[in-house]
């Protein structure tokens, strides 16, 4: 798959619309990942793709939806046999809006630096905290997909 996978873990919906239902078809869910211990806010298109409070899912960030981890322009290309998008049931392209800096506090000793990354998906946004060096390879300004499949 070349170097195209940029981040991928499980992820558990711990809530959904914390702060109400703002749209008809749009959910933000708040999800925590198993191996990397990131927090995760996403809108999802719920009428594309129905989520429940207790769904598993994987939540994958790609550069390029090509096998071979050949660039792309974002444009879905029907011709392909093959792609990133075959293994997902949810993909969205997007782009890099904001990386900050934040850190957590912690009792007693200094707190673990972690990082905020925003993405924008045609105005459906993303949040996602956690360690520096699980989040490195995305840029500011970066286009990137999105892919989710529900798991269990």
């Amino acid at each position: 798959m070349g170097d195209s996978l940029l981040f991928e873990d499980i992820f558990t919906i711990g809530g959904l619309d914390p702060d109400g239902k703002k749209f008809d078809k749009v959910s933000r869910l708040v999800a925590h990942s198993e191996q990397f211990d990131m927090d995760l806010l996403l809108d999802v298109n719920i009428d594309v793709y129905p989520i429940k409070h207790t769904d598993k899912f994987t939540l994958a960030l790609a550069s390029t939806l090509s096998l071979d981890g050949t660039p792309d322009d974002g444009t879905f290309d029907q011709s392909r046999s093959k792609s990133l998008a075959d293994k997902y049931e949810y993909v969205m392209y997007g782009k890099v809006y904001k990386y900050a800096d934040v850190a957590r506090g912690g009792g007693g000793g200094s707190g673990t630096a972690k990082v905020e990354v925003y993405v924008s998906f045609g105005g459906l946004l993303m949040c996602l905290k956690g360690e520096p060096s699980n989040l490195s390879s995305l840029q500011l300004d970066q286009r990137i997909y999105l892919l989710m499949r529900k798991v269990g």
